[in-house]
């Protein structure tokens, strides 16, 4: 038996609701990768090539979840305005990605957007302001959460989180998870969660993955193994993984 459930809208401090919608809070443009990866079948063997030409705007995923959760938090788009310049767009941009990522903002504190009805269609207008404004690389690396991958991550550990990612997507729209396998360094990377879907073997989190801007992906927890799993995809082959929820606390 499966059951559908929806994240409930939340509530910002100024009494509007709150939902992340993929097609509208999201990125059109993707966090690109420096390296290319192939996987043998069966074998699960990697073999890696840098992409040719080089990206040009990598190791961002951590900068493009941080951004998209502030547009949602902070940001209302006005499609019923006038298109401004340029210089204005960038200091809204600068306005957005300066507030807390970890909480909503009052409703009439919101910055207004003008000439676009969502995230993902000014993206798709001013894809190298947002990628010049938004942050740096250097933003995905110094973060006060990424202390907790050196320490042990338990199945037990992992269990609470899934309650807390649960509980999380009514409590606070779109928590953002980090993925990783330290001490190997397969995989280090940031998702955003905006809904779930349950069975009686696992919780299947839907996710906005940076990378993968056309269409959303799955975090699994599997409710026997209390572990959670990525599944494949052009930079990952598949399997399970640690998690930590990020931007939740003076701590994340």
């Amino acid at each position: 038996m499966t059951e559908k459930v929806l994240s409930s809208p939340v509530t910002s401090a100024g009494g509007s609701a709150l939902s992340f919608q993929f097609g509208r809070d999201t990125f059109a443009f993707a966090n690109e990768l420096v390296w290319e990866y192939r996987f043998a079948p069966g074998s699960g063997a990697v073999t890696i090539q840098r992409n040719h030409p080089p990206p040009t705007y990598a190791h961002r995923c951590f900068v493009v979840a941080r951004s998209a959760r502030q547009f949602l938090y902070h940001a209302r788009f006005d499609a019923t305005v006038s298109a401004a310049n340029e210089t204005l767009y960038r200091e809204k941009i600068r306005e957005v990605v300066s507030r807390s990522p970890r909480r909503p903002g009052a409703e009439r504190e919101r910055v207004v957007i003008p000439g676009y009805r969502s995230l993902r269609q000014f993206s798709e207008a001013h894809e190298q302001l947002l990628k010049t404004e938004c942050g740096g690389a250097w933003q995905s690396y110094v973060l006060r959460s990424h202390w907790r991958m050196i320490l042990p991550i338990t199945r037990r550990h992992q269990e609470r989180l899934c309650r807390q990612l649960t509980h999380a997507l009514t409590a606070r729209p779109a928590p953002i998870v980090h993925l990783f396998r330290f001490p190997k360094i397969t995989i280090n990377h940031a998702v955003v969660l905006f809904d779930r879907v349950e069975t009686p073997s696992a919780i299947r989190f839907q996710a906005y993955d940076p990378n993968v801007p056309a269409q959303p992906t799955e975090l699994i927890y599997d409710r026997e193994e209390q572990r959670f799993h990525f599944p494949p995809n052009h930079y990952w082959p598949g399997g399970r993984l640690n998690v930590v929820e990020v931007y939740c606390s003076w701590l994340y």
